[in-house]
């Protein structure tokens, strides 16, 4: 069976038996490639110093600094052990023996953390030919009789920027039907232009935001996200997060990581501009590539087909690709690919261009 995510490539070269070559570059994981900023390398000694105490059960310093940084309460906070955690949290908490709509293809940990409380899970699912785009009375057709929607925004694995107008539609729609909404945010500030409704939240209490702290900041192995909500709804989730769930050592990781904005301002950049430069050299090899605005993206062979030859090609040049046989709607049929450094990127064109040549 292959791998259910991206990273830890030896697990993927084992399902598909395949030598693991000493030099890879793992394209399969989406995050920052810059790595870590230096404001954490540079305090990480003093980080230590943390292990030997408890941490903050309340993160109330971490909290503060979101709530200055996003313009909201701390009471509208709820910081978790990873995104994964808080997505589990909101299952057990707000949809026990709930119907769920989840927007496909996404983050599996959605499906896998409503499977042992949900009564029955629905997908609405996007398709190529719409440009992966949201067509909202088909969604709010779909929404009807559920008690949550997950939409992830921008779209994992797509790279899709939904539009605002449309977003608010929905959520409005599911106010009107006692449905929460939400939105997965973790690739967010990797756009150029974000779109979010966060400025809208104080009006719309059935909206839940999630964000990452590991994508942008490459702090994965610490596990770290938060989510935006009414402060009802933060009372709520809270009954179900662990004693102690989130390391002191992450809380002060973070705390340091959202001061650091120019290195955020810095990766939107080069991520934008890599994109565009990949981009342009995979339309000219003749490949299908999503419209994505952040740091990963959906590749395809014209004609549509089975990607796994490409993927064991890829592996065996110590190329890591993420496949999507386990993504609701794209079959196998695609890969996803990281965003990388340029000559890391440069790398993957010459295996691509070498898979052209031999085809």
């Amino acid at each position: 069976m292959l791998p259910s995510h991206g990273a830890y490539p030896s697990y993927l070269y084992k399902s598909l038996n395949i030598r693991m070559p000493e030099n890879i570059i793992d394209f399969s994981v989406n995050i920052n490639p810059f790595g870590p900023p230096e404001c954490i390398r540079k305090n990480w000694d003093r980080f230590f110093s943390f292990v030997s105490d408890y941490p903050d059960p309340d993160m109330a310093e971490l909290r503060a600094v979101i709530a200055g940084k996003e313009n909201v309460s701390p009471e509208n906070i709820l910081i978790g052990n990873g995104a994964a955690e808080l997505i589990f949290i909101i299952a057990a908490a707000l949809l026990q023996n709930e119907d769920v709509l989840i927007v496909e293809p996404a983050f599996s940990e959605y499906r896998k953390a409503c499977e042992p409380f949900s009564k029955r899970i629905s997908s609405y699912v996007l398709k190529e030919e719409d440009n992966w785009e949201l067509n909202v009375e088909e969604l709010k057709t779909a929404l009807s009789g559920k008690k949550a929607v997950f939409l992830c925004h921008p779209n994992n694995p797509t790279g899709k920027v939904f539009n605002r107008e449309a977003l608010l539609e929905i959520i409005r729609d599911a106010k009107k039907k006692h449905a929460f909404v939400v939105l997965d945010e973790a690739f967010y500030d990797f756009a150029l232009e974000n779109v979010s409704i966060l400025n809208c939240l104080s009006s719309f209490s059935n909206v839940i935001i999630l964000r990452s702290l590991t994508k942008m900041y490459a702090i994965a192995g610490l596990r770290l996200g938060f989510l935006l909500a009414d402060e009802t709804v933060i009372q709520r989730l809270k009954k179900f997060q662990v004693h102690w769930s989130v390391n002191a050592i992450g809380q002060r990781a973070g705390i340091e990581a959202l001061k650091d904005e120019d290195y955020v301002k810095k990766t939107k950049r080069m991520i934008s501009k890599e994109r565009k430069r990949m981009f342009e050299h995979l339309h000219e090899l003749g490949f299908v590539v999503a419209d994505s605005s952040v740091n990963f993206y959906l590749l395809r062979e014209q004609p549509k087909k089975d990607m796994l030859p490409l993927i064991r090609f890829l592996l065996e040049r110590g190329i890591v690709p993420r496949h999507t046989y386990n993504f609701n709607g794209l079959s196998g049929k695609y890969i996803r690919l990281a965003v990388k450094r340029k000559e890391e990127n440069d790398r993957l064109l010459l295996a691509l261009k070498e898979w052209k040549d031999k085809c």
